[in-house]
């Protein structure tokens, strides 16, 4: 039992819990909090990043990036924990898991619409599984062709934030957008430091992930545009708000900032596993703030 829980990375929850948070937070703020819809979608997140984790040890061990060369934590088909043939029994549980719930929250959470719109979540529901397993899995993984701070921040960001929002609401206003790309943006920095921590061996191996693309010193940039831009227009959502508590998540401001500084100085990218779980943390204590605040 204790091989799964290592292959589920349940450090990743947090990260994955961020967009369900904001997204029915925003909902609770504007009176169409679901209770049942919260608890299914949280339900489903989990499933879903869970069954990403396994793909991605799954997809990195048969092309061989997890090899002798990757820096962080050991992967559990490489370290011969698991094999082949129980790693795809458990993804296609974990899968039937993920559509149960998600079928039940998309019912849940278009109770009253008509059935267009129910099919529209189903495809979208659909889709997030495909992105889960196909980010390094099957024959052109997206990960390994630079795709994935795209679709990281398109799955995270709007569809998790706007997607639980309307479940929630039923409706989706344009200046949702801004929470949603901060989330987005913030999701995908952890992407980031991920793709520089593992730049080398990524290399290496034929992964061209976005960092692999355009070199440290540029991802490095890269990276400082994704915190500063997700940290504007958090704040843009909420100005000009005269009630000093809706800036409560400006708590995480000098965290964010902080690690920028040190990212930007450091090259050591062997040792930045830990901005990886700070970052990831930062961003669901964000979402939390965040969502304390619009509702004080």
């Amino acid at each position: 039992m204790n091989n799964w829980i290592k292959a589920f990375r349940l450090r990743t929850l947090p990260l994955a819990f961020s967009c369900i948070i904001m997204g029915s937070g925003l909902a609770y703020a504007d009176g169409g909090f679901n209770l049942t819809v919260f608890g299914l979608a949280l339900i489903t997140t989990l499933f879903l990043q869970i069954l990403s984790n396994l793909a991605n040890d799954y997809g990195d061990f048969v092309k061989g990036t997890d090899n002798e060369e990757r820096i962080g934590p050991d992967r559990t088909m490489q370290s011969g924990l698991i094999t082949k043939s129980e790693m795809v029994k458990i993804m296609w549980v974990i899968a039937l898991f993920c559509s149960v719930f998600g079928v039940w929250l998309i019912y849940e959470g278009t109770i009253g619409l008509d059935l267009k719109k129910a099919g529209l979540f189903a495809i979208l529901g659909l889709s997030a599984m495909g992105a889960a397993v196909k980010y390094t899995m099957g024959k052109n993984p997206y990960g390994y062709a630079g795709l994935g701070d795209i679709f990281v921040f398109l799955f995270f960001g709007f569809l998790g934030v706007l997607g639980s929002y309307f479940l929630h609401t039923h409706t989706l206003n344009w200046d949702l957008l801004f929470p949603a790309s901060s989330i987005g943006l913030f999701t995908t920095a952890v992407l980031n430091i991920n793709n520089m921590r593992d730049c080398e061996a990524d290399k290496k191996s034929g992964k061209n992930t976005l960092v692999v693309k355009i070199g440290i010193e540029k991802a490095k940039d890269y990276h400082r545009a994704l915190i500063f831009g997700g940290i504007l227009l958090a704040i843009t959502f909420v100005f000009p708000s005269p009630n000093y508590f809706h800036y409560i998540f400006a708590i995480t401001i000098p965290i964010f900032v902080g690690f920028v500084q040190s990212i930007q100085k450091r090259n050591d990218f062997e040792n930045f596993d830990p901005f990886l779980k700070k970052q990831a943390i930062t961003t669901f204590i964000f979402s939390i703030l965040f969502v304390i605040g619009i509702n004080f």
